[in-house]
């Protein structure tokens, strides 16, 4: 088992930023798969079935939050890590984040890619 990849669904909009995260969390060695709206994230993750989900909150077709809710809602899912990573820094968007039962907020602007790849590391048990 521990020769295992452990798998990040990266869900980001943006293309560039979604590019550099998955180069940096492949170098760190992560298996990374990419998706790019609501929809897209919840067919991977239940194909996929990631350890961790990198979401995006602001997206076409389904926000970050109600991918958030229906992961936690359908019982294969309800169980995988889950870090917002978004460009709201409102309280009430990480009290709405919080109360949907994710398991990290992360601000785009507060953090860089470091900070990321460590709270990943953190969520997934990985010293």
């Amino acid at each position: 088992m521990n020769g295992q990849k452990k798998k990040i669904l990266l869900v980001e909009d943006d293309m560039a930023l979604s590019a550099v995260y998955r180069s940096r969390l492949e170098i760190e060695g992560f298996d990374v798969r990419e998706a790019n709206n609501g929809e897209d994230a919840l067919s991977a993750t239940v194909e996929y079935r990631p350890d961790l989900i990198l979401l995006d909150v602001m997206m076409p077709k389904i926000s970050g939050f109600d991918v958030l809710d229906i992961l936690r809602n359908t019982p294969e899912t309800a169980n995988v890590r889950i870090i917002m990573l978004t460009a709201l820094s409102q309280p009430k968007d990480k009290e709405r984040a919080e109360s949907l039962g994710v398991d990290d907020y992360l601000v785009k602007s507060q953090v860089v890619i470091g900070d990321v790849v460590a709270r990943v590391k953190h969520h997934l048990g990985i010293q």
